[in-house]
């Protein structure tokens, strides 16, 4: 079984609210044995929001990027910027060629660089509910393109 990581902002309610919901969508799927998301991982050493905690959290996340198999992702915007530190998690995805699977609720444009990277995309948190990730059939973005 693949192993899935979570590439989601959480700094606002929203953003809370829905990786929330895509985490249990996982849970909810019997193609899903494990995945990592960095919401639910913030404890460290050190204290929040130092510079020895961000080493240890930026490096505790790069980790799980490199031993994950696929890439779920939010593209969800806020000010029509997609969260930076998704951007860059999507980045180092897309350079280890791993396949992102994005789930895009707001009727947003997207920018060319994630809309070309994306393996597979819906609208609909559920769909990660059935998705198959032992098949992994692809699925391209519909939306507007920045």
């Amino acid at each position: 079984m693949a192993q899935i990581y979570v590439a989601s902002p959480f700094f606002s309610p929203e953003q809370v609210d829905r990786v929330k919901r895509l985490e249990a969508a996982l849970e909810a799927n019997p193609t899903v044995t494990d995945f990592y998301s960095p919401r639910l991982h913030q404890d460290a050493e050190h204290e929040q929001f130092t510079k020895p905690w961000a080493t240890e959290i930026f490096h505790r996340d790069m980790g799980q990027i490199a031993a994950a198999d696929v890439i779920v992702t939010v593209i969800d915007f806020e000010a029509k910027n997609l969260d930076s530190g998704t951007a860059y998690e999507l980045g180092v995805a897309t350079m280890s060629d791993k396949p992102i699977l994005a789930l895009q609720e707001k009727d947003e444009a997207v920018n060319l660089m994630i809309t070309e990277s994306m393996y597979w995309y819906t609208k609909n948190v559920a769909d990660f509910e059935t998705y198959d990730f032992n098949q992994m059939t692809p699925g391209e973005f519909v939306g507007e393109i920045l």
